[in-house]
């Protein structure tokens, strides 16, 4: 199939309200105890952005991605979609919104194949209800078509047709981390969330990650937040970066801004005249 690669797509509908994905975070923060995870966070997300947060260690990197995914609920602040206040959304309202999200550890079924983890994302899509679904009336078995014509689309477009009937646990890790990519595009995201979706890689395993990635941005306009600490690839694919350190932001620029801020440097190498 070519629809992933420029020409029309069932899976890219051209709706302008569909792709919109305007993320805002205002005052965010969130508390385990005593420990502050997050503290006063700020950030907007643009429509058709790939868009990095980075920083050490412990500095709230994922707390944020749990936050806005539903798997956290902060104690200050708020969380606002496309002009819609989802502060406190559980996860599955969020995805019905239009956010998808990967893991940093893979959260697929080991014992179902590929094609059957795919699958499963297409709940969120269904219309029809336990009684049609039984008797397999007309209008089920369309529905069933498009959400095939639609996974395999993602089949084709992630180059994984080899691999599309066996048990995802016999897979190696970077193919898994590509399937786990392909459930989240089977959601129909206008937001993607990707939690570190090139820790474990290869170096050949990384430069296809990249290259669906940049491809996914630039031919469907799909938003993304990235949370990496693979410096390099924030560097060469981010549009806008955020630094986060000890759970506060320490700034927000273009790579060629990050890489020159003085705060910056000191949080990831200790003391700027190292540099």
């Amino acid at each position: 199939m070519k629809a992933f690669r420029g020409q029309p797509s069932i899976y890219d509908q051209n709706n302008a309200d569909a792709k919109r994905a305007e993320l805002e975070i205002r005052g965010l923060s969130l508390h385990f105890g005593g420990v502050m995870a997050l503290g006063g966070i700020h950030l907007a997300v643009r429509t058709g952005e790939l868009f990095a947060v980075i920083g050490p260690n412990g500095a709230g990197k994922t707390s944020l991605l749990n936050c806005i995914t539903g798997f956290y609920r902060p104690q200050e602040g708020r969380i606002l979609f496309n002009g819609r206040e989802i502060t406190h959304f559980p996860p599955h309202e969020l995805v019905r919104a239009g956010i998808g999200r990967t893991f940093q550890n893979i959260e697929l079924f080991p014992g179902m194949t590929v094609l059957s983890n795919l699958f499963l994302a297409r709940h969120t899509h269904c219309r029809y209800g336990l009684g049609p679904a039984c008797l397999f009336l007309p209008s089920v078995r369309r529905e069933e078509m498009r959400h095939r014509r639609i996974l395999e689309e993602i089949i084709d477009f992630l180059e994984i047709q080899s691999v599309r009937n066996k048990p995802v646990g016999s897979l190696p890790y970077g193919m898994m981390k590509r399937v786990e990519l392909g459930r989240a595009l089977a959601l129909e995201p206008a937001l993607l969330v990707l939690d570190e979706p090139f820790a474990g890689m290869n170096l050949e395993e990384k430069e296809d990650m990249v290259r669906f990635l940049l491809q996914m941005n630039r031919d469907w306009r799909q938003t993304m937040i990235l949370v990496e600490h693979d410096m390099s690839i924030v560097m060469s694919i981010a549009q806008r970066i955020a630094v986060l350190n000890f759970g506060e932001k320490l700034t927000e620029g273009t790579p060629d801004e990050i890489i020159r801020h003085p705060e910056v440097i000191k949080a990831y190498l200790g003391d700027e005249d190292t540099v």
